[in-house]
């Protein structure tokens, strides 16, 4: 908020005048010599952290004790400055001073903050050699470094040592379970810290409350918030801003929305991330929109997440303006320059659409600074796109850069192998996910699922699929696709059985798997029943794209109307790539009339995009109808429409030939055209009786030799 922020500042600046006026008002007394005036000016100088100043005092303080050196460790500490802590803890031991409770309750916390578990478990030794393992401020701090540091068996270990432990140590402990995904011992510590009569507090809820991230988990969800509630902690705002986002990812934006609506008053810029982040995950972006207008007006400065998060909000055609002006005014608070800020800009160009890709690129290249994602951002779009060489070219460059290679530049550079169909290129980098040890990566073994399925070569994804843990649906559903597009559609539908079987946790692609190897293999009835089931089975609303499959079923299967009438029930309105599914089934069962309604529908929506334009003109040179074919070639020239040619690409001896329709790039193309041409004269030969009568005396002539051979 900016009122806040500013009285802060301006608090800040105050607390350091008033200590600088006591220190001198204590200089003039002469009152340095007393040890408590002197640790009290020397906590003041920690708290507004002016350490150069307090260790000025320190030195200068001529009787210090424990209290004089723990305020210094405390100050280094809480600064961030672990080194120099430690270091001040060794001089307190030369300078013959024991250490306390509160020495290793500092110390120990930056040990938390920097995650640094080498120091804690020496600093562990310390605690128990001089007998302080069952001090409430020294056994609570260990008991949190081993639980932020995700050692939580120790940190239990450390807790059950404790004489009396408080709330501070049950929350460590509930947190430390938290963190590493413990629900049921994180609930059960809940359990046994009410039946101890320790009272529960917002240190309590909040790490538990981050556990509950699924719609099975939301029932349990409105009981935590019962006893949020019973413990008059409804209103605290770390609660308040885990409740909302525990609704959101529960299922249910508009329990959030009342936890929001009921904290006025107490709402920070973490509470407005939280239902901002909770409307953008809905798909609710227009509420988004207005929220983040709203907590401007309020008085409330957006930081990093708040932009980060609305710019994801911004790829939809119909939000492009929203994201432009988001980069103006990016821009204008000189914020353009934080990685974070510039990947999501660049995040936000890519999935706009195609064009946006040069945007994309102008931004990567403008960044002074780039890390992994920046990389992997470009690299992922280039092979989103279509643009497979310039992906292999980049990850070239990122390896030559030293950049480090991370499961998501693997698995996008695998995709661009299999789109190219590099098979030799794609093992290679296969090997290299093998030497950084990325290859049971669920992503980067999806890819290399569909790297082989794409090949043809469905054993290699088996065993890629095989080398998993296969504990999560992402290479499950790769290995479905795989088979049913290698046209074994029995072989797909027996592993989601087992799937299931195996509880791995189903989701809405899968059922676009299970859909697609239906339709491949011509199971109407079971594929229409995985569509009707999948709400009322399985707690998956169908989306737009199962509806995409069942009318490619239903068109595989000539089932048109049937098509249509599922169109017509669904519960939103058809987009482009239903209606895309409904005119390559048209054109399969050569219904122009629908084929033409189907395509109107079309036009509207994607005017520009030429796949319409093609395969409604193919379906009238099929039909010998030239007139309306010659009317959509007009058309197309007046929008400016034009065809996007078909490429094929060969890899021989590790290198990709690319050509396209009438191609004269390539520098064998005169000898390569000369072969052609031979083929096209042979196989214009053939198809003559003269030539088809030579071919059947040349196969009697060989036959007759074997025959007298004695081979059959």
């Amino acid at each position: 908020m900016r009122r806040p922020l500013n009285s802060l500042i301006q608090s800040s600046a105050y607390a350091f005048y008033k200590v600088l006026t006591t220190h001198c008002h204590a200089l003039k007394l002469g009152n340095l010599a007393n040890v408590y005036t002197a640790n009290k000016i020397l906590n003041a100088y920690t708290r507004c952290k002016e350490l150069h100043i307090a260790r000025k005092l320190f030195d200068e303080i001529p009787h210090r004790d424990t209290v004089s050196w723990n305020t210094m460790i405390a100050g280094f500490v809480n600064c961030g400055n672990l080194e120099t802590a430690c270091k001040i803890l060794k001089n307190m031991r030369r300078c013959g001073f024991d250490f306390d409770g509160y020495s290793f309750g500092s110390l120990l916390k930056g040990v938390a903050s920097a995650y640094r578990l080498e120091v804690g478990q020496q600093l562990h030794s310390m605690v128990i050699k001089m007998g302080y393992e069952e001090n409430v401020y020294a056994g609570s701090a260990l008991l949190d470094m081993y639980a932020k540091c995700e050692k939580v068996e120790d940190a239990y270990t450390v807790f059950e040592y404790l004489p009396e432990p408080n709330s501070v140590s049950w929350n460590a402990l509930i947190a430390g379970f938290s963190k590493v995904g413990d629900r049921s011992t994180a609930f059960w510590l809940l359990h046994c810290m009410e039946k101890e009569g320790v009272r529960a507090e917002d240190g309590t809820f909040a790490p538990l409350l981050t556990l509950l991230d699924d719609i099975e988990f939301y029932k349990l969800t409105i009981q935590v918030h019962g006893k949020i509630v019973k413990h008059g902690l409804a209103f605290d705002n770390t609660v308040c801003n885990a409740m909302i986002t525990s609704y959101s990812e529960c299922g249910s934006i508009r329990d959030a929305r009342k936890v929001f609506d009921g904290a006025v008053g107490m709402r920070d810029l973490v509470t407005w991330n939280s239902m901002l982040a909770a409307y953008l995950v809905h798909e609710e972006e227009e509420l988004g929109f207005q929220l983040f207008l709203d907590m401007q007006r309020l008085g409330f400065e957006p930081d990093i997440y708040t932009y980060t998060s609305i710019l994801s909000a911004c790829f939809e055609k119909a939000h492009k303006s929203h994201g432009q002006s988001l980069h103006a005014e990016v821009i204008k608070r000189g914020l353009e320059y934080l990685v974070p800020i510039s990947n999501a800009l660049i995040a936000m160009y890519l999935k706009s659409n195609n064009t946006s890709m040069g945007e994309a690129l102008k931004l990567f290249e403008s960044m002074e600074l780039k890390d992994r994602v920046s990389w992997n951002s470009i690299l992922t779009g280039f092979s989103q796109i279509g643009l497979n060489e310039d992906a292999l070219k980049l990850f070239g460059q990122m390896r030559s850069l030293m950049v480090e290679i991370d499961h998501y530049a693997f698995s996008a550079v695998l995709r661009s192998c299999a789109d190219l169909a590099t098979l030799h290129l794609g093992r290679q980098v296969h090997v290299l996910a093998i030497k950084s040890g990325f290859e049971t990566n669920d992503f980067v073994a999806s890819a290399l699922i569909f790297l082989y399925s794409k090949c043809g070569i469905i054993e290699d994804a088996r065993k890629s699929f095989e080398e998993t843990p296969n504990d999560s649906s992402i290479a499950w559903n790769s290995l479905i696709f795989g088979y049913a597009q290698n046209g074994q559609g029995s072989i797909a539908l027996d592993l989601f059985f087992l799937m299931r079987d195996r509880k791995v946790r189903l989701d809405h692609i899968t059922f676009v798997a299970v859909l697609t190897a239906c339709s491949h293999i011509g199971l109407v009835e079971e594929g229409l029943n995985f569509l009707k089931s999948m709400e009322s089975d399985y707690g998956i609303p169908p989306r737009m794209e199962h509806y995409a499959c069942a009318v490619d079923l239903l068109g595989r299967a000539r089932g048109l109307g049937e098509a249509r009438t599922l169109i017509e029930s669904m519960p939103f309105k058809p987009d482009a790539m239903v209606w895309k599914t409904l005119l390559g089934a048209c054109r399969v069962c050569g219904d122009i009339e629908l084929a033409t309604q189907v395509a109107s529908h079309l036009l509207e929506l994607e005017p520009e995009e030429h796949c319409t334009y093609v395969l409604l003109s193919h379906l009238y040179g099929h039909l010998r109808r030239w007139d309306e074919k010659a009317n959509l070639t007009r058309l197309m020239r007046e929008r400016g429409v034009k065809k996007v040619p078909g490429w094929s690409w060969i890899e021989i001896k590790n290198q990709v030939h690319a050509f396209n329709a009438e191609d004269q790039s390539h520098p064998l193309c005169k000898e390569i055209y000369q072969m052609l041409g031979e083929l096209m004269e042979e196989i214009t030969w053939l198809d003559t009786d003269t030539g088809l009568d030579a071919l059947i005396s040349d196969f009697d002539v060989c036959d007759a030799k074997l025959l007298s051979a004695g081979n059959f």
